[in-house]
């Protein structure tokens, strides 16, 4: 939905399965319809789509397009986003650092957000804007540091591919999907500064170069990466690096990159300010489970210590003030029990868009439902509805 006159507001629907296209329609079609009537009964509601490789590929064939795109038109629904960040799985079972799998070094990623493109440009109203968000490279414990700089040329190298297809693809149709990297806690890309150097060192080069050589002069060569590579700014990612979003929103604008994507989310906080360390690790044991990763962060005049996953730092057990989970808690959650919410980033970011035009796509990316402790369960439709009315409520008004 339009939350005003240029911004859309939706949820990621990567917290329904589907490993299929079958699944993932069924479970759209069971919770969209009732969202909508909630939150946007009078206007078009946007999707925040999600596609595992295999439901990409099963869309693509026969009349699976065709049909969903008149049961959309139907039910007075677009696609404007689109999250191509886990490949596989991301339900039911371990997922972990193989969200990361396969990662930017290998075809298939190419290959699967290749094919995100070509969906998005069939369902992104013709002529309009779409995103399509993807993971910060490869996950960073899996390779040696000498090994770092040739992963992230051929990464880049990739990319220069995909935006390549994605200007042809808004030469012919007039609609602009642009590829948003999010960095998050144990990526290659965890932060403004990792990511602007990957922008600047690598990307920017690969696609000046493959451009070039086509015929297009310096300028137009930059302006093409610049407009189809953009960062995915995930709220609770950002914070997990002790990034204020004016801070972010500053080392951005200068460099000229574009915020393609922001995708609204809380992490959980844990401070000895008011409460013991002993009082808040045992409240965090809460949030151990084995599907997801659960990165622990901690700030000092060293920079960020990242702590690999819950039950790494319980087991390292250090002093501290504050630590930060990567655990996507509602966003409507201040608080549980002793440990707090890092939503005071959603609402810092809130305050600075009243004077900066952020982005044009906001997504509320909650995923861990089935993962929360018990009492912080609902049926998801109401949680859904909660978090989305929870934004409208606090986005800033003009």
């Amino acid at each position: 939905m339009k939350i005003n006159q240029e911004a859309h507001l939706s949820y990621c629907s990567n917290t329904h399965p589907g490993q299929d296209w079958v699944e993932s329609f069924h479970h759209l079609q069971h919770y969209l319809p009732t969202i909508k009537a909630e939150v946007s009964p009078e206007e078009s509601f946007g999707v925040g789509l999600r596609l595992s490789n295999t439901a990409s590929e099963e869309l693509l064939q026969g009349e699976q397009l065709a049909e969903f795109k008149a049961w959309l038109k139907q039910e007075d629904l677009y696609v404007f986003t689109c999250n191509g960040f886990p490949y596989g799985d991301f339900h039911g079972q371990e997922v972990k650092d193989k969200v990361h799998e396969p990662d930017w070094t290998t075809p298939e990623r190419l290959d699967y957000s290749l094919r995100l493109l070509y969906v998005m440009g069939a369902l992104v109203p013709r002529g309009s804007e779409g995103s399509i968000s993807t993971s910060p490279i490869t996950y960073r414990h899996w390779h040696q540091k000498e090994d770092l700089q040739g992963i992230q040329q051929t990464a880049a190298d990739a990319i220069a591919i995909w935006i390549e297809e994605a200007a042809i693809l808004e030469e012919q149709t007039g609609t602009y999907i642009h590829l948003d990297m999010e960095p998050e806690p144990d990526g290659l890309l965890e932060n403004s500064d990792e990511f602007l150097a990957f922008f600047q060192d690598y990307v920017l080069p690969s696609g000046k170069a493959r451009f070039e050589s086509q015929g297009l002069n310096q300028r137009e060569a930059e302006a093409r990466v610049r407009r189809y590579f953009t960062l995915c700014y995930d709220v609770c990612h950002f914070s997990l690096a002790y990034e204020a979003p004016e801070l972010t929103w500053k080392k951005i604008q200068e460099a000229g990159v574009l915020i393609g994507k922001v995708q609204l989310s809380s992490a959980l906080k844990l401070s000895t300010e008011n409460e013991t360390k002993e009082k808040l690790l045992t409240a965090l044991k809460q949030f151990q489970e084995p599907t997801y990763l659960h990165q622990v962060t901690q700030n000092s005049s060293k920079g960020v210590k990242t702590y690999s996953d819950i039950p790494v730092l319980l087991e390292e057990n250090p002093e501290f003030e504050e630590l930060r989970a990567h655990f996507h808690v509602p966003v409507f959650l201040e608080d549980y029990g002793v440990l707090q919410s890092t939503q005071d980033q959603l609402l810092d970011l809130f305050e600075l868009m009243r004077s900066q035009n952020i982005s044009r796509h906001f997504e509320v990316e909650t995923y861990t439902w089935d993962v929360l402790p018990q009492d912080l369960k609902a049926p998801l439709e109401e949680s859904i509805i909660r978090e989305l009315k929870w934004v409208q409520t606090h986005w800033p008004k003009p």
